[in-house]
């Protein structure tokens, strides 16, 4: 699994995720937590090029408000 980067807030049904550097996977990846549960996928890349923000949509069931401040990983 690789590291997608923490959520940081949730705007518009998404959760907006930070990536810890410039590398991040392509738009669809799906994504999960570090118990492995399914999240969402990840629909949108913006901001700056050296640490760029994900937009990840989210899974049936997922409650975003809960997942701000949490891992996330590329499946």
């Amino acid at each position: 699994m690789r590291r997608v980067g923490e959520v940081v807030r949730v705007a518009q049904n998404v959760a907006v995720v930070r990536s810890p550097d410039d590398g991040y996977p392509d738009i669809g990846t799906g994504v999960v937590d570090e118990n492995l549960d399914d999240l969402g996928r990840i629909v949108d890349v913006f901001g700056p090029v050296d640490r760029p923000y994900l937009a990840v949509s989210p899974g049936e069931d997922v409650h975003l408000p809960a997942l701000v401040g949490t891992k996330l990983y590329a499946r």
